[in-house]
């Protein structure tokens, strides 16, 4: 079965997509949400939401223990707390396409367990370190081929589309990747 990571950051952790729940369970939980990004987030194109790269990653010690200061490749996250059991390990947030350095100011936010968190995909956030016990999240990237298709998340400039298998990188039909996330 393929294994591939969840992103350049997680070493623990598994793509959704590679266990066949895009179709029948991230899909819709993508369009329900609509609605709601819509509201939240209309500056992001919250309203067509189109496409999702959605993964699990665990937290624990002896293994990923935290995550650094970084921005998703998504205009929308929903960030989904597990479980296990588990100690500290808080989210933190800084502004929306703000520089992660020097270090900048931040909001820290306690991550329940059964609850689930949305947010800008280009606000600077991470996870502190958990202090023991085993932290499972559930990241769903949401991404928007209108705004995308205009202005490239990650580097900022107009899109050099390639053809990607799957949504690839959220960018429009067919599916795509920017050539700066080949780099």
């Amino acid at each position: 079965m393929p294994k591939g990571r969840p992103n350049t950051m997680n070493n623990y952790g598994v793509l959704l997509n590679e266990l066949g729940m895009d179709e029948r369970f991230l899909t819709p939980l993508r369009e329900r949400l609509l609605p709601m990004t819509a509201l939240l987030f209309p500056e992001l194109g919250g309203a067509c939401l189109d496409s999702h790269k959605a993964f699990v990653v665990k937290y624990s010690l002896h293994e990923d223990l935290d995550l650094s200061s970084h921005y998703d490749n998504a205009e929308v996250t929903l960030n989904v707390s597990l479980g296990k059991e588990f100690t500290e390990g808080n989210l933190y947030f800084g502004e929306f396409n703000q520089d992660p350095s020097p270090v900048p100011k931040y909001i820290e936010v306690e991550h329940v367990v059964g609850r689930g968190l949305l947010h800008r995909g280009g606000q600077i956030h991470g996870a502190l370190p958990v202090a023991s016990g085993e932290r499972w999240n559930l990241i769903v990237w949401m991404r928007s081929s209108a705004t995308r298709n205009q202005l490239c998340p990650m580097c900022r400039r107009k899109p050099q589309l390639v053809e990607a298998d799957g949504f690839g990188d959220g960018f429009t039909e067919p599916p795509s990747v920017d050539v700066c996330a080949l780099g």
